[in-house]
């Protein structure tokens, strides 16, 4: 068989198996949206049984009907105030070690709550100052906090800021030295506390035997004083960042029960706190959710070109425009993407970097540093950065491809603007990039609902972007308070509705075609086929579209 021959047979070969992953990439992706309702249903019985239980008993909340406690706004107020016995330390921390003249709103609730010795979940923006929440309790406490967290970009962002203001704090990971975490635990369990707060992954609580051991000796002698769970939706498989070890973390309260607990988090519905109380181990939290608008950022879709480089040349002319000198960060997908979007910006004179999982432990810090300290403008990097970075003056946040939820997006998008002034959150919508995290998500707990809610905020023209953040965060929204901080309130456009049925049986016909000849189609050859572009000989089969690519490509999404 010649050189020739035997190409053509693994390509064909190649081919089958290729049409075979497709099929079972379909199979799944039944089953999952099966799932899907079947939770959907679950969820709505959930709530006409929740309904049912008010209605029996109008004079209590909710949570009073399921045999729990309820706070009553009352009670709740009176945490709002100065008027305990360490009220007076706390404003001088406040102020002389934090650097900061007033509370947020819900701040010092959340720190009277924890310091009363009350479990916590506080929902509260990303940037909103949520980990003050716990940071200036451990300076107005006996012993230390013990802080987990999910990524170790998280943990030397705080630890940073920390010894900026002079406060003890340590952190132990996978990459720490035996030196340093043996002398991390001696300290844990010194009567002088060497260490306000230790940062720790929950695979550390997970999996060392020696680090819960030196948690039961201060456990023992008083010395632990708080336990805070940052990123808690992380517990919770229905959660947008679910990490396994999380699901261990219940450990602590049942070892350690008379310590409080704080959970925290920018993200997470009631459904997802539920289950984070169950998993943890946490009775009765009280929990604190202020809303998710944040009246600084402005909200904006640009159609991504299907022309990469086009792509990349309309961000680094954004960026040259009108950051110029300013912080951001540029999310991708991939690690692939990472060093290639961020070499092109580079070649296009913007001090860019990338940042991904697959780094070196060392280079990732050295970037997060330089980045940290202006040394470079922009971050070009994957999920594996930003999740607790609390760099104040990120001026945009840039989406070269769309994340896979509204909560993924809510909490990346929401690193810009900590300082409360002007930030843009700019997403790159492209018709590829849909196929791209829909076989990411596929697997995940209702991960292709969440998708099509991400697909729906990209697609809208005429809804309020942050209105539809609304609907998922379980908000009452009126547009008004929007405040013309997105594009579609911005510049509003005239919107007539059309009826695509022609349009979609020429889709069909399509498909059809293709089964005919036994050829699988992908959305993209779809798209081509459609808009006249695939083989001459399909073309003379077929009706082409006059529609524009965009239009064609809406259509065909609204066919799926």
């Amino acid at each position: 068989m010649d050189g020739g021959a035997v190409t053509r047979d693994v390509q064909e070969r190649l081919d089958t198996v290729e049409a075979e992953l497709e099929e079972v990439d379909l199979q799944i992706a039944v089953l999952q949206q099966k799932k899907a309702e079947l939770h959907r249903r679950r969820d709505a019985l959930l709530q006409r049984l929740e309904e049912a239980c008010d209605a029996a008993q109008p004079s209590s909340s909710s949570q009073a009907c399921r045999g729990e406690p309820a706070a009553s706004r009352q009670e709740m107020q009176r945490f709002d105030g100065s008027d305990f016995p360490w009220s007076q330390e706390v404003v001088q921390h406040l102020q002389d070690t934090f650097h900061l003249p007033r509370f947020r709103p819900l701040q010092l609730r959340a720190i009277n709550l924890t310091l009363s010795g009350r479990d916590v979940f506080l929902v509260m923006p990303t940037g909103r100052g949520k980990s003050l929440c716990y940071q200036l309790p451990a300076l107005c406490s006996k012993g230390l906090t013990l802080v987990v967290t999910p990524l170790v970009s998280l943990m030397e962002d705080q630890l940073m800021y920390l010894q900026s203001i002079s406060v003890s704090a340590a952190m132990l990971n996978a990459s720490s030295s035996k030196e340093h975490a043996k002398s991390v635990m001696a300290g844990m369990t010194d009567p002088t506390v060497p260490f306000r707060l230790v940062y720790v992954t929950p695979e550390k609580i997970a999996k060392s035997k020696l680090l819960m051991s030196r948690l039961e000796k201060a456990y023992k002698a008083e010395l632990l004083s708080r336990i805070a769970v940052d990123e808690v939706h992380c517990c919770s498989q229905w959660g947008h960042d679910f990490r396994p070890d999380y699901k261990l973390l219940g450990i602590l309260k049942r070892q350690f029960p008379k310590v409080p607990l704080i959970g925290l988090t920018a993200t997470a519905t009631s459904t997802i706190l539920k289950d984070c109380e169950k998993i943890l181990s946490v009775r009765q939290p009280v929990t604190i959710t202020a809303s998710f608008n944040r009246t600084n950022l402005y909200y904006e879709v640009r159609v991504k070109n299907c022309d990469s480089d086009a792509s990349v040349e309309d961000m680094a002319s954004l960026i040259k425009s009108k950051y110029q000198h300013q912080s951001g960060i540029v999310y991708v997908f991939s690690q692939k993407d990472a060093e290639s979007v961020s070499s092109a910006l580079q070649k296009r004179g913007i001090l860019a970097s990338p940042y991904h999982a697959n780094m070196d432990p060392a280079d990732k810090s050295h970037v997060h540093r330089r980045w940290s300290t202006n040394k470079i403008q922009v971050v070009v990097a994957t999920v594996a950065f930003g999740m607790g970075i609390d760099k104040p003056d990120v001026r945009f946040v840039i989406h070269h491809t769309i994340s896979k939820s509204i909560e993924n997006y809510y909490q990346e998008s929401g690193r810009a603007g900590r300082d409360d002034c002007p930030a843009d959150c700019v997403i790159y919508f492209g018709f590829s990039d849909i196929f791209r995290i829909s076989t990411m998500v596929v697997m995940e707990n209702v991960g292709q609902q969440k998708l099509r809610q991400m697909l729906d905020y990209c697609q809208s023209i005429d809804r309020c972007r942050r209105s539809l953040m609304a609907v998922h965060f379980d908000e009452v929204w009126d547009d008004e308070g929007c405040q013309q901080m997105c594009d579609t309130c911005r510049h509003p456009k005239d919107v007539s509705t059309v009826d695509i049925t022609q349009h979609a049986r020429q889709v069909v016909q399509i498909l059809e075609l293709a089964a005919s000849m036994d050829e699988k189609t992908t959305p993209l050859k779809l798209v081509e086929a459609w808009t006249g572009r695939g083989p001459a000989k399909r073309r003379k089969l077929i009706q082409t579209t006059t529609l524009s690519r965009t239009q064609a490509e809406a259509v065909v999404y609204s066919c799926c």
